[in-house]
């Protein structure tokens, strides 16, 4: 009984990377490239650098995951009738079919077809169903019908799972964040597709050093605004640094300990007229705070996170156009 549930647990999480494949193979096939999968139980992620903006291309690459759950499902319907375990569809509710490995393992992959399906972000379904809106409505706001679509789903999940089964509270819960999150995102995304990073670039901003002491470092951010700074290494900018970095290697290494210890060397490069929407990705993808813009090999600016959520703010604040005239 115990080699029986060890082996569940091990084919369902080979289920859902079989899931992941699914819609990381359509996605190669569109162009776009799955950086990593992360693995949970009730379904995975796939992360992929981007989505595709043409909606049946969404489509496509969200029912791939859903579907491969679902010829699983056959599979084992197929071998069940075939080692005749199943002879009458009736009995699938049955006691003895509970007991074989492989219609629990059919009745699994049932389970990840229909949950995955759920019309609601962040689950396949809601993707399907943005993808289906956006055939009449422009992208912001077929997410945002879509988002408000799983929300209502999502207390509905909740309501019931207060009466009936706590786990539809935490997966309502996680249901509702999700949307939310979404179209917060595509929200987001809508508003800054109107710029580029020269729009926005910020020309005044410290240098440092790689030799640079922690303790030259810290007095700089103590005597200014900035938090986060670029640090150059043999002429090239080649790592940056914020203020938790120099907190953190201050108490660490000492205020005589180099930049180079502690810099970040995950260097993300914009150019100016980058769209500001593919840079606020890059942003999220790669969890920095601060990129060099460059011309060429030219450095030519900064633009960090904050300044991209001040211009969402005054733009959704008040709906002006913030573009500098950059002749």
């Amino acid at each position: 009984m115990h080699l029986e549930g060890f082996w569940f647990l091990l084919l369902l999480f080979v289920f859902v990377l079989l899931h992941e494949f699914g819609h990381a193979l359509v996605g190669q096939h569109y162009g776009v490239k799955t950086s990593n999968i992360t693995l949970l139980p009730i379904g995975g992620v796939a992360n992929m650098e981007r989505m595709p903006e043409k909606p049946w291309q969404e489509l496509a690459i969200a029912v791939a995951g859903p579907l491969v759950n679902l010829v699983l499902a056959l599979i084992f319907l197929i071998y069940l009738a075939l080692s005749h375990q199943l002879t009458d569809f009736s009995l699938l509710d049955g006691p003895d079919l509970a007991r074989s490995l492989s219609y629990n393992l059919f009745k699994i992959n049932l389970i990840l077809f229909g949950f995955n399906l759920v019309p609601a972000f962040p689950m396949d379904g809601g993707r399907v169903l943005r993808a289906l809106l956006e055939l009449k409505f422009p992208r912001h706001k077929a997410t945002n019908i879509a988002a408000r679509i799983g929300q209502l789903l999502a207390m509905a999940f909740i309501l019931y799972g207060l009466f009936n089964n706590i786990w539809f509270v935490f997966i309502g819960i996680f249901i509702y964040l999700g949307a939310g999150a979404e179209a917060n995102y595509e929200a987001n995304r809508s508003v800054l597709v109107h710029y580029t990073v020269k729009d926005v670039v910020m020309h005044q901003f410290s240098l440092l050093q790689s030799n640079d002491s922690i303790d030259k470092a810290v007095k700089l951010l103590l005597d200014g605004s900035e938090k986060e700074f670029l640090v150059q290494e043999n002429g090239v900018v080649a790592g940056t640094i914020n203020r938790e970095n120099l907190i953190e290697g201050l108490g660490h290494l000492g205020k005589e300990a180099l930049l180079s210890e502690i810099m970040k060397r995950n260097v993300i490069k914009l150019s100016p007229e980058m769209p500001l929407d593919e840079a606020y990705e890059l942003f999220s993808e790669n969890q920095v705070e601060i990129c060099p813009v460059l011309n060429g090999d030219e450095l030519v600016g900064v633009l960090n996170r904050e300044n991209i959520m001040e211009v969402l703010l005054i733009a959704n604040t008040t709906g002006q156009n913030i573009k500098r005239d950059n002749k």
